[in-house]
């Protein structure tokens, strides 16, 4: 049989297995009715052999079918008897009884590398954490269900944790047995702590039923996927060892991680306060906070505080924060830190340039060319765009010629600093580039517009130092050898040299994701009401005015949801260190840490604690978007 009869026989079996499940599951909820007990009977052999399967799809127990036969076997025998009996003291009976036989089962069969050593703190904290969620669970769902199955699930999930995943390793068979026992003891409670059903109740799961059984298929997928590959993960979180030598160590490997120098190393940290980098953010968020006042007091575009939010003030102010966060992580050092000072870096830079973009492309001409030709980047994999930008930050040996863009630029631009001529002939362009902005500055000034005043004296800034570099000390890839007064070029190591290797790898996200962001924005701002624009304007606001007061409060949910997102594609960057460093050169983010450890160490305990690390750190993310997006649907 060739490759096509091969794929036509599994599709074939895979639709008619399908369709046999769906119309079995149907079937087995019409007996619920009139055929209780066996619908109760199915219903026991299912639950316990699917839970012992599982088991043994994980390596957890021995002898693997027959175990999972007799548990079947069980909790048949224990459904039909909860099927039949309505004395609630008799279903108790059949419930515990049943429990016990199934723990029983378990604690003999599994397997004696997870044998629990129990910690009588842990399993007494785990039962009360349990009671309590219990309890919770009964008043959230009507404090008309019942208590008693409520609590007793509540105490078993406790149990579970503090008995067994929160012990240590090394344990006995013996306690084994007993944490099973006890376990299998409380589920069972709990499921014959359930008064028998009516027949009205009976008719309700008939109908009730049939909802779950198309969302089953969903359901499945979405658990073999997602939810058992989470689980699993978080178990694994608590074990140490080789995939075939796993053994339970609990919290050890959070704390391996979180005491490790190449994942956090703050021991550098008093570098932040004599930090270039922070006295020149401190300077340029005074010298914006100043201006800001300035213009607020004087008429500018204050917001009614006494303060100008204006494109001077805000450049000012964002390049100093940017600058202080670059500070601070450039001297606490590891992968964490890494991750974080990738979500500043990108989260900035390439919102702010999205915005940039989409405010001054709008219903201007040319408007579609130019945003297509931001957006391109999206359409390069991340792999794609990590080669191309390798490529251009090459640095060859000084002798040779650059290949690399930006260093065959710096060393140009060495040249030219190098150069008395050169370098007077580029400091008179740049001085020429300050008179005019000083001038537009003073006109500013005569019209009365701070906020031109503030935005010119702002650009000049930049070409004051490029003039004190080229003047002075020098600038760009160009030295000169003391022994023989030779010049000879200056690469950079662009992706060598820790810790600013990690912004140039940044730059490559902020590339493809400032297109993404432009494009957001740029529907944001077009669906902002041209009535309130208009008003504006009639109300004598400026353009400046009416972006800051108008439009970026009407857009405000949009640069949310931008950041949001962008925050989770940074938090699970991969391929990007991987292309580019593969993790070398203290350029380590989470998802490479996580690959390194569990697929190349073989250490996937302290592989997957770094997984559910990076999953936790998500978390906070989904819920602000999820809870965003309700808001929105109630207003």
């Amino acid at each position: 049989m060739g490759r096509l009869g091969v794929t036509a026989l599994g599709i074939v079996l895979a639709v008619g297995l399908s369709a046999i499940v769906f119309v079995g599951i149907n079937k087995l909820f019409d007996l619920t009715e009139k055929r209780y007990a066996i619908f109760s009977s199915a219903a026991g052999l299912i639950l316990s052999g699917a839970t012992f399967a599982v088991l043994w799809a994980n390596r957890m127990i021995v002898s693997p079918v027959a175990v999972t036969l007799t548990a079947a076997l069980i909790g048949a025998a224990m459904g039909y008897g909860l099927g039949v009996v309505a004395a609630r003291s008799l279903r108790l009976a059949i419930g515990v009884g049943g429990g016990v036989a199934l723990g029983l089962l378990l604690g003999v069969m599994v397997r004696s590398s997870i044998w629990p050593s129990i910690d009588p703190l842990a399993a007494v904290i785990g039962l009360a954490i349990g009671a309590g969620l219990g309890v919770l669970v009964w008043m959230a769902g009507g404090r008309g269900t019942n208590l008693a199955s409520r609590l007793l699930a509540g105490l078993a999930i406790g149990w579970l944790f503090g008995a067994w995943l929160a012990a240590g390793d090394a344990g006995t068979q013996a306690e084994a047995v007993f944490v099973s026992v006890v376990l299998g003891a409380l589920i069972g409670a709990s499921i014959g702590s359930h008064p028998f059903a009516t027949a009205a109740e009976r008719a309700e799961i008939a109908i009730g039923s049939r909802k779950y059984i198309f969302l089953g298929p969903a359901l499945f997928f979405v658990a073999a996927t997602l939810v058992v590959p989470l689980a699993r993960t978080v178990w694994l979180g608590f074990q140490t060892g080789n995939p075939r030598e796993l053994r339970w160590t609990g919290f050890s490997n959070y704390v391996d991680m979180f005491t490790d120098p190449t994942i956090i190393d703050a021991s550098d940290w008093t570098d932040i306060f004599g930090s270039r980098l922070t006295w020149i953010a401190v300077v340029l968020i005074i010298i914006g906070v100043g201006i800001g006042r300035w213009l607020g007091r004087s008429g500018g575009t204050g917001l009614g505080t006494g303060f100008s939010m204006s494109a001077g003030t805000l450049t000012l102010l964002a390049g100093g924060v940017t600058l202080l966060g670059f500070s601070v992580f450039v001297a606490i050092r590891g992968t964490i830190p890494n991750n974080l000072w990738w979500i500043w870096a990108v989260i900035i830079f390439a919102v702010a340039l999205g915005l940039a973009v989409a405010v001054l492309a709008d219903r201007s001409r040319g408007e579609n060319i130019a945003k297509a030709m931001i957006f391109l980047p999206m359409a390069i994999s991340f792999v794609g765009a990590s080669i191309i930008w390798r490529l251009m930050y090459v640095a060859r040996p000084p002798r040779d010629p650059q290949t690399g863009v930006f260093n065959a630029i710096w060393v140009q631009v060495g040249v030219l600093s190098n150069s008395d001529t050169a370098s007077t002939v580029l400091s008179m362009m740049f001085f020429l580039a300050v008179v005019a902005l000083v001038y537009l500055a003073w006109r500013g000034w005569k019209a009365k517009s701070n906020s031109i005043v503030a935005g010119a004296l702002a650009v000049a800034l930049p070409f004051v130092w490029l003039i004190y570099r080229f003047l002075g000390p020098g600038l760009g890839g160009y030295a000169t050898v003391e022994a023989s007064g030779e010049v000879v070029a200056q690469p950079v190591l662009f992706i060598q040299e820790a810790p600013w290797n990690n912004f140039w790898m940044m730059v490559v996200l902020i590339w493809i994701q400032t297109g993404f962001a432009m494009v957001i924005f740029s529907a944001a701002i077009k669906a902002v009401p041209n009535e309130l624009l208009e008003a504006a304007r009639i109300d004598g606001a400026t353009e400046s005015q009416t972006f800051w007061r108008v439009t970026i409060p009407q857009i405000s949910p949009t640069i949310g949801v931008v950041v949001t997102t962008l925050i989770v594609t940074v938090l699970k960057v991969f391929d990007i260190p991987k292309v580019m460093t593969n993790g070398n050169f203290d350029t380590q983010v989470l998802a490479n840490e996580m690959w390194e450890r569990a697929f190349t160490q073989l250490n996937f305990g302290l592989g997957s604690a770094v997984a559910v690390v990076l999953f936790v750190a998500v978390l906070p993310v989904m819920y602000i978007n999820i809870r965003r997006m309700q808001r929105e649907r109630a207003g």
